[in-house]
């Protein structure tokens, strides 16, 4: 991980009902201004914009990739949408994630259902988008962009680089039902002003808990949307250490 990394890039979809090009520009919020291939925000930042026509399984897929069940309204849009916005920009910070936040809640402000990020392969309806834009705190990012996959073996994060953090790795078994621990983590991480690494202990209330041992490679390939370039942190319960020595 000494190597130069390259920020890794973001990307948005974005499925909209509008009935042509004219009716989403008029919707959109003034301040934020559509060319043929970019959205340009309030303060001048560009954003790729590609409109994609609509499929027969999107919309399967985005209501099954929903963190929490969008709206019925959501749901009208999504059933019926005509257009998938693909929104591109750089990420590798809280502040580029939170700006192509910005980004797609123009789209959703304009009558979208709300925002698939392929990078997470999460899916949030538009009410939930918005409120997480406007509160625009790690957590609310985080939240937004980090999802867990869970296995009978391991745990896993994607999505941490959006936020410029690798992902993290853990055993299942060290993990409540729940999940809240990795979730505390995350927040942890993206919380912190200064980064973690190999050798950081991670402790509660009641004392440490868990050990980062070692910086790995994720398994997607470089090319990939979800590929991290920061790699995992693998995180490795202080019990089951004690008991390997």
């Amino acid at each position: 991980m000494s190597e130069a990394v390259v920020a890794p890039r973001i990307v948005l979809r974005i499925p909209g009902n509008w009935s042509h090009p004219g009716e989403l520009l008029e919707r959109l919020p003034e301040e934020f201004r559509l060319t043929p291939d970019a959205l340009v925000l309030p303060d001048g930042t560009e954003v790729d914009f590609t409109p994609m026509p609509a499929d027969g399984q999107f919309s399967q897929v985005f209501q099954s990739a929903c963190r929490r069940p969008p709206a019925e309204d959501e749901l009208a849009v999504l059933a019926r949408y005509t257009v998938n916005v693909v929104l591109g920009g750089p990420g590798g910070s809280l502040e580029s994630a939170r700006t192509m936040m910005q980004a797609g809640a123009a789209f959703v402000r304009a009558g979208a259902a709300g925002v698939f990020i392929d990078n997470c392969a999460l899916a949030h309806g538009g009410s939930d988008w918005l409120a997480m834009t406007d509160d625009g705190g790690p957590e609310a990012i985080s939240f937004a962009f980090a999802s867990i996959v869970r296995g009978r073996q391991k745990l896993y994060t994607m999505g941490m680089q959006t936020m410029g953090f690798p992902d993290l790795l853990m055993q299942s078994a060290d993990v409540d039902e729940r999940g809240e621990m990795v979730i505390e983590i995350i927040r942890y991480v993206c919380a912190g002003d200064k980064p973690i690494d190999v050798g950081h202990v991670l402790a509660d209330e009641h004392g440490p808990r868990f050990q980062i041992v070692a910086r790995d490679s994720d398994e997607f390939e470089a090319g990939s949307a979800m590929h991290n370039p920061y790699g995992r942190l693998k995180i490795v319960s202080v019990k089951d250490i004690a008991e390997g020595n």
